[in-house]
């Protein structure tokens, strides 16, 4: 694809002495821009419809805790919703309600975000509360307070659900040492000791320009809205330091299982594999090895997940009566993180069939390669997901924003193309290297209904 040059941007309302920020990348509607400050700044102009979807990503997820401090990165999301001395909570939501906006934030492993969908004439409203909230959080003691009861609760309704319960056991089990070992809301005792200090100075520590991107997508003209972003975000310091995550895992040499019982009368089977991360090689064709096995996902948060009823997995599991239901997923992370198979049993089937049966077909993509109309048709029902997940302009500028947390910008947009250019032999590697029992952790739910 052809690059446009720098200085074919569309505005010219602002005088190049004026610019405070550096063009890194300017190509097809969109820019990526550094401010001095080290914010990272990624824009596409879409002028479809008069809308405009501002995300605020924060290079901070459970990844960056550690024990004593586990839930951390959750719990401070839930108190940036709390307001600051300028926009208090109730006038935050008063402000985006009246311009028929919406909003939300989210905290995985790697990141957390937050987000505001407006009228793109009124987007300056996002771009205020978001600056402000970078820097001037409150995180008042009786915030502090409320907020721990609610993620209590929210950590107790979540160990009432057997998956949930099951994955926690898994995730462990498969991690020693990287902090990916634990669940983003957190250990119950780290929830009922953390103080409002310790807090505050996760949130001083983790959120600066220079561990943000500020993502847009929407109805506007770019060289203007770098302006209005540099006049809000410009200003602020960046932070003086920031822990780096330096935990590497160690390879693991063989199988690991757990055994979770509990409440229910239904069973389930999970295998994780360890995988690798958004940037690794191998990370497309496991993307295609999944669509074979489980069925086409788009891989996004906001996105819809297609039926896998065709899918090798569900007519080996579902269609023969041994499971009600089978899913697996690769996630885009930073690091090397897991590869999930999950399966429902059927009441009145037997866990370890079910089991094996699932081992048999892994070990049947392993031996034999797939059929290239299977994989053609894998291919073309993720493509089609992943197109449907990016259509919206909030779900475009989500992507804008989480493609910089795991890798670039230029691994979605080249998404497609290098899903396309798996091959065969590609899908059949990645099978034998990653689906191997050595790096298997096996978890089974037991329900005691």
């Amino acid at each position: 694809m052809e690059r446009a040059p720098v200085n074919r941007l569309r505005s010219k309302a602002v005088s190049r002495r004026r610019r405070p920020w550096r063009i890194v990348t300017a190509f097809d509607h969109y820019i990526k821009a550094v401010l001095p400050n080290g914010l990272t700044i990624v824009l596409r102009e879409n002028h479809a419809a008069p809308v405009a979807s501002l995300w605020i990503w924060y290079r901070v997820g459970s990844r960056n805790e550690h024990p004593g401090m586990t839930g951390a990165a959750h719990w401070v999301e839930h108190l940036l919703f709390k307001g600051t001395p300028r926009y208090t909570e109730s006038e935050m939501d008063r402000l985006i309600s009246r311009e028929g906006g919406a909003r939300n934030g989210m905290t995985w492993i790697d990141w957390t975000t937050y987000y505001e969908t407006l009228p793109a004439d009124k987007i300056d409203l996002a771009l205020d509360i978001e600056a402000d909230r970078m820097v001037n959080a409150l995180i008042e003691p009786a915030d502090v307070r409320n907020e721990r009861a609610v993620i209590l609760n929210e950590r107790r309704g979540a160990e009432n659900s057997p998956t949930f319960r099951l994955f926690e056991e898994v995730q462990a089990a498969a991690f020693k040492v990287h902090p990916y070992g634990h669940e983003v809301i957190g250990y119950l005792c780290d929830l009922e000791s953390m103080t409002r200090d310790e807090l505050l100075s996760f949130y001083r520590t983790y959120y600066a320009p220079n561990n943000a991107v500020l993502a847009l997508a929407g109805d506007f003209e770019a060289e203007d809205m770098l302006a209005r972003i540099a006049r809000r975000f410009g200003r602020l310091k960046p932070a003086m330091r920031i822990p780096r995550v330096s935990a590497v895992e160690p390879d693991q040499t063989g199988e690991r299982r757990v055994i979770v019982k509990g409440e229910g009368a239904t069973n389930y089977v999970l295998l994780a594999f360890r995988s690798v991360p958004a940037t690794h090689p191998d990370f497309f064709p496991l993307v295609a090895l999944d669509s074979v096995l489980c069925g086409a996902s788009g891989l996004s948060f906001t996105g819809a997940v297609a039926t896998n009823r065709t899918s090798r997995l569900s007519q080996a599991l579902v269609d023969t009566g041994l499971a009600a239901d089978v899913a697996g997923g690769v996630s885009p992370t930073i690091d090397p993180y897991l590869y999930i198979l999950f399966a429902t049993l059927q009441p009145g089937s037997d866990i370890d069939a079910l089991e094996r049966a699932l081992w048999a077909e892994l070990d049947r993509v392993r031996r034999r390669p797939v059929s290239q109309d299977e994989l053609d048709k894998a291919i073309k029902q993720t493509k089609a997901q992943f197109v449907f997940g990016a259509e919206s302009v909030t779900n475009q500028a989500f992507w804008l924003g989480f493609s910089e947390m795991c890798a670039d910008y230029g691994w979605f947009y080249t998404y497609l193309d290098r899903l396309s250019a798996v091959t065969l032999q590609d899908v059949q590697r990645v099978a034998n290297t990653y689906l191997s029992r050595d790096r298997a952790t096996v978890g089974y739910y037991l329900g005691q209904g």
